[in-house]
Parts: structure tokens; C-alpha cells; sequence
């Protein structure tokens, strides 16, 4: 017979985790490794499983409820009550209530109870690792003839949803930051972790680009305008703009991005481009310094 493979994931809106995703995913492998058939319960928003309301609980040998905080209420009590008389187990769960209170489980390996505690199953997942993705945008600008912010926003939404991957939002922004940052040492540091940077902001790319980062630029003016300009001083050719947006060619230089030729190319670039800023500096501190007296 089947056993099911049950947690917080398997009712709606009851706040299931990626802790409790990572640990359904080991208990399923763990069961094929075993030998076992078995289904997984789930509810929206997940699926590729069954309702546990509407199987028939004589397809099972085994019920398995994993991960997860767990207690005697609705609306476990409802699913026990459906599976009551099979062999039920409990995997990584830390039981509420003292088990001499209340323990429905014919076999217990808690994570946490009254009697014992053990290390979480999740350390032992090989689970696989996604690229993070830094998207900074940048505000509307009204100064700029032919903005089209909307059109690189959504080009950008559409790309980071047409492929895993980890979308961290970054605002540079710091008179008012809507991502919670506060100086411009935490927004860099930020920028510099990413495996990629998804932008529409001139500072977006230099930035990315100084800390050895890819970046995948959007220049939201149509035509291009100092986004485009500055993309172009510096050498660097992942660069689109508003009005010339193709999904396919967005996703093919992603995927350029998140290569280790494209690592190498922003180190070398970043490497002259330091040379020419430094050349700046040098004009500029010589053009301020006091005059050498004797000189004119």
C-alpha cells in the first residue's frame, strides 16, 4: 500500500514554509530509497499532489505528517480524524502539548516534544541553490522626454518570473528607501552579493559592475539617455533600452549574466575603468591643490 506524506502544506493558508516544502521533498526521497509508493497531500497554491479530503484513506498503509509546529485543533484534528486507524507517523515536528497530554502517533521522531529534541531533517537536504538576482529600478523621471519606466519595469517582471531564481528588490534610494536600507555602504553591500543585477538605474550598473557583479541593464529612456551613455563608456554590452525590449533576447543575456564569462568580462572591464576614473581624480586634485609657490 501507499503511504501519504502530510504537512503544514496540505491546508489552505496555513502558513507552510520552505523549511516544511525542503522537508516533504527528503521524506519523499527518503520513501523511494525505502522502496515505497506514496502521494503528498497539498492544497493551493501548491500542487502536484491529492486532496486529503477526497482520496480514499484505504490506499494507504502509512499517513506521514511532517515538519512544522503541531498541536490537538483544527485542523489536524479533522485530518485525523479522516486517516484515524492507520499507521500514523510524525517526522520533525515539534508537539505543543506534553505527549503524555496528547501523542496521536504510532511511530515519533520529533524534531522537539516533552521527551526529546533533535536536529531539524532540513540539514540534510541537497537542496539545489538559485541564482540571486538584485532588481534595482529606478524612479519615474519626468525630466527625461520619452521615459518609458513602465515598459523596462515590466520587461524586467516578466524576466525574473521565466526562470527560479531569488529576486531581491534593491532601492538606492536613501532620502526615503523602500527596501530598508539606510547608507549607501549597506546598498553597495547589498549590490556586491548578488549573482546578478537586474536594473533601470545608472548607479544600478556602475555599481554591479565595480564589485565584480554582472548586470542586466535597462536604459528606461527610449533611444537611450545616460544609462545607455554611461553602459557605453564603460564597455559593457548587456544593455537594452525601453523601446527595443524582446523577451527572448532579455532571457538569453540572463543567461549570459549568470556566466562565468560574463564574471570575467565585468573584472576586466572594471579593471580599466578604474584606470580611466583614476586619470579623473588625478586631473581634478591638480586643478584644486594650492599653487606650488615659485610656480604659475
Amino acid at each position: 500500500m501507499k503511504a501519504l506524506v502530510a504537512g503544514w502544506f496540505s491546508f489552505e493558508e496555513m502558513g507552510a514554509t520552505a523549511g516544511d516544502l525542503i522537508a516533504r521533498d527528503l521524506v519523499c526521497d527518503w520513501l523511494a530509497a525505502a522502496g515505497r509508493e506514496f502521494d503528498v497531500a497539498v492544497a493551493p497554491p501548491f500542487s502536484g499532489g491529492v486532496d486529503w479530503r477526497q482520496v480514499d484513506p484505504a490506499r494507504y498503509g502509512e499517513v506521514i505528517f511532517v515538519c512544522g509546529p503541531l498541536g490537538n485543533g483544527w485542523p489536524v484534528t479533522g485530518f485525523l480524524d479522516r486517516f484515524s486507524g492507520h499507521r500514523l507517523i510524525g517526522l520533525n515536528l515539534s508537539l505543543i502539548e506534553p505527549l503524555e497530554v496528547w501523542n496521536p502517533f504510532d511511530l515519533l521522531l520529533e524534531r522537539d516534544s516533552s521527551r526529546a529534541s533533535r536536529p531539524d531533517v532540513t540539514f540534510l537536504a541537497d537542496t539545489a541553490k538559485v541564482p540571486v538576482a538584485g532588481v534595482v529600478l529606478v524612479h519615474p523621471q519626468k525630466e527625461y522626454p520619452g521615459a518609458m519606466h513602465a515598459a523596462a519595469n515590466d520587461a524586467i517582471a516578466r524576466l525574473t518570473a521565466s526562470r527560479e531564481l531569488a529576486a531581491v528588490p534593491i532601492d538606492t534610494r536613501l532620502d526615503v528607501n523602500g527596501t530598508g536600507l539606510r547608507t549607501a555602504a549597506e546598498v553597495e553591500s547589498l549590490i556586491a552579493r548578488m549573482d546578478v543585477v537586474l536594473t533601470t538605474r545608472l548607479h544600478g550598473m556602475v555599481l554591479a559592475i565595480k564589485n565584480g557583479v554582472p548586470p542586466l541593464v535597462i536604459d528606461p529612456i527610449a533611444g537611450g539617455r545616460k544609462v545607455m551613455t554611461q553602459a557605453k563608456a564603460i564597455g559593457w554590452n548587456a544593455v537594452f533600452t525601453a523601446g527595443e525590449l524582446d523577451d527572448d533576447r532579455l532571457r538569453a543575456a540572463l543567461a549570459y549574466c549568470l556566466s562565468a564569462e560574463a564574471r570575467a568580462e565585468v573584472m576586466r572591464l572594471r579593471e580599466r575603468v578604474l584606470d580611466s576614473v583614476r586619470e579623473t581624480r588625478d586631473v581634478f586634485i591638480a586643478a584644486v591643490a594650492p599653487a606650488v609657490a615659485g610656480k604659475t
